[in-house]
């Protein structure tokens, strides 16, 4: 692609399709949501290339992220997923997932969409960053620490501001491809688009 963000190397096709295809477009799905909030959270200390690598092995063992299914893992459940090697195995990480689930169905059950709750935090509509450099892009802002702050407050576990931006970032509700980026103009369309 003519003009990719620099940090989406040429040299590995994966991280190209994801750059080209899925980061920064808008995602309005809450279990798709839920399913990025997870894989940011494990993330946490790895390279995003490493989850990538990882992420339909993490879908198999995660029963596609259904959070229903996720929400009733038992030890006997966490003890098969540590011995997996095609995921990453955190047992911290894991059982922050099951955490995860049990919240967001929580929060259905009480009426809260959890699309619309992330959402509201920036009023429904991407932020549209015109950055010549990805360099100029923060790791963190005042609305990734709002929803990383309520997040916790919530219980949710690995959610810190820059997972949490890193997560706007992915799903669009950010736009922080570079302006020299051809996804950055594709991205802004999406973004005007009514949900």
């Amino acid at each position: 692609m003519k003009g990719r963000c620099p940090w989406a190397t040429a040299t590995d096709p994966l991280y190209c399709a994801y750059h080209d295809e899925e980061w920064g477009v808008p995602e309005y799905d809450s279990r798709a949501l839920w399913e990025k909030l997870v894989l940011d959270g494990f993330q946490a200390g790895l390279a995003w290339i490493t989850i990538l690598r990882k992420r339909e092995t993490m879908r198999a063992a995660f029963d596609d992220f259904d959070p229903a299914k996720v929400a009733r893992y038992n030890e006997k459940r966490i003890e098969k997923l540590l011995g997996d090697p095609g995921i990453i195995r955190s047992r911290a990480k894991i059982e922050a997932a099951i955490g995860g689930a049990k919240i967001y169905l929580d929060m259905q059950a009480r009426g809260e969409d959890f699309a619309d709750y992330l959402w509201n935090f920036v009023d429904g509509r991407p932020v549209q960053n015109k950055w010549k450099s990805f360099r100029e892009a923060p790791t963190a802002t005042p609305v990734s620490e709002a929803i990383a702050k309520d997040l916790k407050r919530r219980g949710f576990k690995f959610c810190g501001p820059v997972i949490t931006y890193a997560f706007m970032q992915a799903v669009g509700m950010v736009n922080d491809h570079e302006t020299g980026c051809a996804r950055h103009a594709h991205c802004a369309k999406l973004g005007r688009a009514k949900r």
